[in-house]
């Protein structure tokens, strides 16, 4: 029984699901309400801006799914009903007004000489989110980057300036094609309505449009050739070859702190004064929305080895890296990704 199901009846009793009790019927509900998690983890991502708010959204909507099968009268596809659901499910989490942001969103870049780490509650945060978790599998290249960029850090947090409602019009009408009638129906409105709300989402996001990063997935090979120069920089806390490396606006972020930096000197001043501790750690490739990324480890104060210190998200735009987005909450994002909580010592770079 999956975890799914195990909830379910854990929760409800499995009298009162309105599902069959047969275990064949209640398994092969499952596998069906199971084949959509994914997609419908990378619709409660760009919703909500949080990966543990949208993994809660997605077992929620599940769960309702399952629950009510026996009413689910097909007049809709299944993926359309549980579409419907899961809107519903992010528009009552957004009620409430919160709405996540980049430290990039919240302030001005702080000179190195006035630099001190001052971290906010987590909710402030947009977080970082594994591909395998938000990125279905899709034949078609074009809609593949269509999803790839729709998740990149930039987009996601450009998103949570949109109302609710016109954050899912957008996202329904441009990341998944879905037909303004489609839509319409979805949310109990006219096809005039979403329209217009697809056109003023549109103008917010024209407004706040960042310089965007290049296409990262699949990597060509002058990026695969930056990232390994980029790796074996910062691993040897080469300062001179990581500003060769960097845009000259490059920027570093480092959430929950609300300290961003931005330029070359900036950035490896901080490594080698604030950051210092950081020299001699390792890097362990990872794939965070739609960007290459790094697991970062650093040296073990306390003994041999290397512990976890952040989740590093990287932008590329004109053959450099232009962006250094690094979290720290590793309690966080390192069991998330799937990560170890430590690396041997003779841990070789790279």
């Amino acid at each position: 029984m999956s975890d799914l199901t195990t909830r379910t009846a854990a929760g409800a009793g499995a009298d009162s699901t309105g599902a069959s009790g047969d275990a064949g019927a209640d398994a092969d509900i499952d596998a069906r309400l199971e084949g959509h998690r994914t997609e419908l983890t990378g619709y409660c991502y760009r919703m909500l801006g949080s990966a543990f708010e949208a993994e809660d959204a997605v077992q929620d909507t599940l769960v309702r799914a399952w629950r009510n099968f026996d009413k689910f009268e097909g007049r809709s596809s299944l993926r359309s009903w549980l579409y419907r659901i899961a809107t519903n499910v992010c528009l009552d989490m957004l009620s409430a007004g919160n709405k996540r942001a980049r430290p990039v969103d919240l302030s001005g870049p702080t000179p190195l000489a006035q630099a001190a780490l001052s971290p906010r509650p987590e909710n402030v945060w947009l977080e970082p989110m594994p591909d395998g978790r938000i990125l279905p599998t899709v034949q078609d290249p074009a809609e593949a980057a269509v999803a790839r960029e729709s998740v990149r850090l930039a987009f996601v947090a450009a998103l949570q300036h949109l109302p609710p409602k016109q954050r899912a019009v957008l996202i329904l009408r441009e990341v998944l094609a879905w037909k303004a009638a489609e839509v319409a129906e979805l949310l109990e409105t006219s096809v005039a309505s979403v329209n217009s709300a697809l056109q003023r989402a549109r103008a917010t996001l024209t407004e706040r449009e960042d310089r965007i990063p290049d296409a990262a997935d699949p990597l060509d090979e002058e990026q695969r050739k930056l990232l390994e120069r980029y790796v074996k920089a910062f691993e040897g806390y080469d300062m001179a070859a990581l500003t060769a490396l960097l845009h000259e606006d490059a920027v570093m972020t480092m959430p929950p702190f609300d300290l961003w930096l931005r330029g070359t000197s900036d950035i490896t001043g901080f490594m080698t004064t604030l950051g210092a501790a950081c020299a001699g750690s390792r890097l362990v490739p990872v794939s965070a929305n739609g960007s290459p990324g790094f697991a970062h480890y650093k040296p073990d104060p306390e003994g041999a080895g290397f512990v976890p210190w952040a989740v590093q998200v990287i932008d590329v735009r004109d053959g450099a890296v232009s962006g250094m987005h690094c979290f720290l909450d590793v309690e966080r994002w390192f069991p998330l990704f799937g990560l170890p909580d430590r690396l041997p010592a003779g841990t070789a770079g790279g």
